[in-house]
């Protein structure tokens, strides 16, 4: 969050209250895992303050969502949901990893101990 946060002009001093999350998984009637993600306090913008910058301007460009959007505000729920996105697939990841017993083993083997 902190670099989405730089890289498209946001107020970094609200990482802390945008980076509290609730990471849900559930099985399905069918089978399937459910995954979410749930950010109930991300403040994004993609208008004024940091995001008319050179290069935030143009990473909110690359993501298509520079400007307030139509209706208005429709691009910053975008950018919200582009980052809860990358929040997602860091949970799946660390929880695919501490699952398969990689997240232990790698601080046991890399840990700061063994250099």
């Amino acid at each position: 969050i902190a670099a989405m946060f730089l890289a498209c002009g946001q107020d970094v001093a609200h990482v802390v209250e945008g980076s509290t999350a609730i990471t849900t998984m559930e099985l399905t009637k069918y089978g399937d895992l459910y995954c979410a993600v749930t950010l109930p306090a991300l403040p994004v913008g993609t208008v004024g303050g940091g995001t008319g910058i050179g290069t935030q301007r143009d990473c909110l460009n690359l993501l298509g969502v520079a400007g307030a959007g139509d209706p208005a505000g429709a691009n910053s729920k975008k950018l919200a949901e582009i980052v809860a996105v990358g929040v997602l697939a860091g949970e799946l990841s660390l929880i695919g990893a501490q699952a398969a017993g990689h997240l232990a083993r790698a601080h046991a083997e890399l840990g700061r101990s063994k250099f």
